[in-house]
């Protein structure tokens, strides 16, 4: 079916999802195409990885990128993989790239590609962003990861891709209704689209706890089966385990069907760049960093010697900080998208945004339930914006703290330690700001 009578078909159903949405969708709503399930399956070649597999078989430098969230940063299926890689080929000399953060999805992702992965020249990347992702539009996951996609091939078009969808506890009861979450599901479509070779992690999983061999969660492992997880989402070894023994064999299953009947090779891609899934994909969303000119109020680059100077690494050189209530960060730009990576942390503020003149009715903290420590974040500042339209957005330090209640609960004595110096400030760290169009 061609993409207009697909957008025709979709019209009554785009119509029952606004009522849902409301006017989030904005600019972006009339041109979404409907959303289309994918039932459970392992494994799914598609067009393969063949400029990977070739280079295997040459012996020549390979570079792989692991792109995702805390599940693929973890010491688990990431360098499991790799090390078997390595053993399995030792004429190779295999070259990691690293490009998982947790806590952020393809949201994050799409922006921070270019950066994180792409000025390595990569051979294979794989990206698992699937968990992450939970609870996003399908609309706006479609947008995230053509726009990874094309970024990629438009960089190289010899760069396999692999997505990978990992578990979390939930997903056994779209599994066991022979469904898959709205993630995953829009991730199929992209991959359909572009012949994107796909790994379902979930499906063993479940398949392993139906069959009494594995327990989802739990504090302490039973006899006689893997215990997946204590929380639910992220693996233990024996779960880590699981991951690394599907992908392996199922790059080994893509090798011997390469061998019997070559995939296609880059030229293919570049046809299909020609044509795209979501015409307001993102592929054109990139960092920038923040020029001194924007910045009003006290204000001081990040310290060399500050605990957070791993961060320069992720949000790039220019990170600067305040504490200052009404210091401000003050953007002028055309296009359709804008938000600032950031931090978020125990003594993180709390800030106004102001768009086009129109200030949210509530502060923005840069702290949640998860801040025991600091993380990279995205502070988002508008969406779905005409992008032939000049406009400014202001981002203003409030000098009221954000509550620190939501942290409560991971605490062992919360009354003792909110009262720490720890738990209190209006701290902010803005780094690169992400953006699909341009700042002026």
């Amino acid at each position: 079916m061609n993409r207009l009578n697909y957008f025709l078909h979709s019209v009554i159903a785009l119509i029952v999802i606004s009522l849902f949405l409301g006017d989030s969708l904005g600019v972006a709503f009339a041109e979404t195409i409907a959303f289309k399930p994918s039932e459970p399956k392992m494994e799914r070649f598609r067009l393969g990885a063949p400029h990977f597999l070739e280079k295997i078989a040459k012996g020549e430098q390979t570079r792989i990128a692991y792109f995702g969230g805390s599940i693929t940063a973890a010491d688990g299926w990431r360098p499991m993989t790799f090390k078997r890689l390595k053993e399995a080929h030792p004429q190779v000399d295999f070259r990691e790239i690293n490009a998982a953060i947790g806590g952020v999805g393809s949201d994050l992702g799409v922006f921070r590609l270019r950066h994180d992965v792409l000025q390595y020249d990569p051979d294979l990347v794989f990206v698992e962003f699937t968990v992450n992702d939970n609870g996003m539009s399908y609309d706006r996951i479609l947008k995230q990861i053509e726009g990874i996609v094309r970024q990629i091939w438009e960089n190289d078009a010899t760069t396999d891709i692999i997505f990978v969808y990992t578990f979390c506890v939930g997903r056994e009861n779209d599994y066991r209704a022979n469904k898959t979450p709205v993630a995953v599901s829009a991730s199929e479509m992209v991959a359909d689209f572009y012949g994107i070779p796909s790994i379902d992690l979930n499906v063993p999983v479940v398949e392993l706890e139906k069959k009494g061999k594995l327990t989802f969660q739990a504090d302490t492992e039973e006899e006689g089966k893997i215990l997946f997880s204590t929380d639910g989402v992220h693996p233990l070894t024996k779960g880590h385990e699981v991951y690394a023994d599907v992908v392996m064999n199922f790059l080994e299953k893509m090798r011997l069907l390469d061998s019997q009947s070559p995939y296609p090779r880059s030229e293919a891609r570049v046809e299909k760049l020609n044509n795209s899934l979501v015409d307001d994909n993102y592929e054109n969303a990139k960092m920038v960093p923040i020029n001194p000119a924007q910045l009003v109020g006290k204000w001081s680059p990040l310290p060399p010697d500050s605990h957070l100077s791993w961060i320069k690494e992720r949000v790039g050189d220019s990170v600067y900080t305040s504490d200052t209530p009404g210091a401000k960060l003050t953007i002028r730009f055309k296009g359709s998208y804008l938000a600032v990576y950031d931090v978020l942390g125990p003594n993180g503020g709390q800030v106004w945004v102001t768009v086009d003149g129109e200030r949210r009715t509530k502060p923005v903290p840069r702290f949640d339930s998860f801040c025991t420590y600091w993380r990279l974040a995205t502070l988002a500042i508008a969406s779905d914006l005409d992008p032939a339209v000049e406009h400014t957005a202001t981002i203003e330090i409030s000098e009221e703290e954000p509550s620190r209640q939501p942290v409560a609960f991971r605490l062992t004595d919360p009354a003792k330690e909110l009262a720490a110096p720890k738990y209190h400030g209006r701290n902010v760290w803005f780094g690169s700001i992400l953006i699909i169009g341009d700042t002026l």
